[in-house]
């Protein structure tokens, strides 16, 4: 761990000013888009572009690398994210908010692949999954610090979008000035769609269906609660729980999961899911018990999310799976784009703001159902010819999810050769 942080340090920390900056961006524009007058379901598009951005800087991020380097990519992406948040509150305009959203999330995503790719260079094979879980541990401790940022001014003045927007402009430097010599760059060509649904059905749909879970709490959780009433002190610890719960609940659910079938845990942690999505429709009017909803949605979704890569990982080749790992994320983002229009669509009905738990629950309910089937199917792989759970945030580019993936092959690898 020590040697990670000695050789990534400035890193991890640029990375976590960013993820400051974008999670304070993407709350403050919920509470904002109230004060604006937008609808709800024009909010839902706002943020909906966010994804719809994010899934195409993915796709083209790593040929910008190489054809002009990690250096002028970060900087030149993180300069534009800079600017777009400043300009937010100085042309309130629904348009111009999508358009921002759309270049926002496709500069962020083409920030995180720059950036994890200089982290698989600093890390080795036998630091790789501490290096993975340092980098996921300091994106969810950003988003929440971001939320507390959100209580030191008003969020109807400037001064809100102009911290994310200097911080942005900060987490540069540590990075260009501390970081040599810049890595090699290549990524490994995707699999197709259709092969990787033959492969892994369960971990195709799951991954679909989670998408519209994550994109609801990163992107409508705000809107919800400016639509229920909640002060931006509540709005900020809610919208933190989210990702409290992922924190704290990720490795214990991870630690299960290399002990049992991988489906049979599917379905129990989406039913828990979806019983805190019950929770918060129902007796959301309760603050205390809306925390607790969404520390249990969120401590639920992202680990189901690096369970559905591990089980594809079990029905696959180790040379197939760093190939799988772009089609399982392209698919999250595909989900991920429609989940706010959804969301925000239900929201605007007589549902209200129950609207967005509503349809949390109905995708968690799904896909314990869909787990449940696809267990009749298929018979499950004995527990110890199953490959190690590695902990993955559903933000991550196909580029992260590739390193885990190298690294799930070299543990897996290891134990074989312990056992022999």
């Amino acid at each position: 761990m020590i040697q990670v942080l000695a050789s990534a340090w400035a890193l991890l920390l640029g990375m976590g000013l960013l993820m400051i900056g974008n999670g304070m961006q993407g709350t403050l524009l919920g509470i904002r888009g109230g004060i604006e007058g937008f609808s709800t379901f024009e909010m839902s598009i706002v943020m909906s572009c966010y994804f719809v951005g994010f899934l195409g800087g993915s796709r083209m991020a790593p040929g910008m690398i190489r054809r002009v380097g990690h250096v002028r990519v970060f900087a030149a992406l993180a300069s534009l994210i800079s600017a777009v948040m400043i300009l937010y509150p100085t042309f309130p305009n629904i348009i111009i908010w999508s358009l921002g959203r759309v270049l926002i999330g496709f500069c962020f995503s083409a920030v995180y692949v720059t950036a994890e790719s200089w982290l698989n260079n600093a890390a080795t094979n036998e630091n790789r999954g501490q290096a993975l879980s340092l980098y996921m541990i300091v994106q969810t401790l950003g988003i929440v610090l971001a939320q507390a940022l959100l209580l030191t001014a008003d969020p109807s003045g400037f001064v809100l979008f102009v911290i994310p927007s200097v911080l942005v402009s900060i987490a540069v430097t540590p990075i260009l000035l501390s970081i040599s010599p810049t890595p090699a760059f290549d990524t490994t060509k995707p699999m197709s769609l259709r092969e990787l649904l033959n492969f892994s059905p369960l971990g195709c749909v799951g991954m679909f269906l989670l998408g519209g879970v994550f994109s609801a709490q990163f992107g409508m959780a705000a809107v919800y609660g400016a639509e229920a009433g909640l002060s931006v002190a509540q709005i900020s610890m809610f919208v933190a729980m989210f990702f409290v719960g992922a924190v704290i609940l990720q490795y214990p659910i991870g630690w299960v999961s290399d002990r049992m079938d991988r489906r049979t845990l599917i379905v129990i942690v989406s039913l828990v899911g979806g019983g805190g999505s019950v929770l918060g429709m129902v007796l959301g009017h309760l603050f205390p018990i809306l925390l607790v909803s969404a520390f249990v949605v969120g401590g639920m979704s992202n680990p189901l999310y690096s369970l559905l890569i591990a089980h594809t990982n079990d029905f696959l080749e180790h040379e197939d799976m760093a190939a799988a790992s772009g089609g399982m994320v392209f698919i999250n983002g595909l989900g991920a784009i429609l989940g706010p229009i959804i969301t925000g669509w239900l929201m605007g009905t007589a549902l209200g703001p129950g609207g967005f738990y509503l349809f949390t629950a109905i995708l968690f309910f799904v896909l314990a159902g869909y787990a449940a089937y696809r267990a009749t199917q298929r018979a499950a792989k004995p527990v110890d010819e199953t490959g190690n759970y590695v902990p993955i945030y559903a933000s991550a580019t196909p580029v992260a999810v590739e390193y885990a993936q190298e690294y799930a092959i070299d543990a897996s690898q290891d134990a074989d050769d312990a056992g022999h």
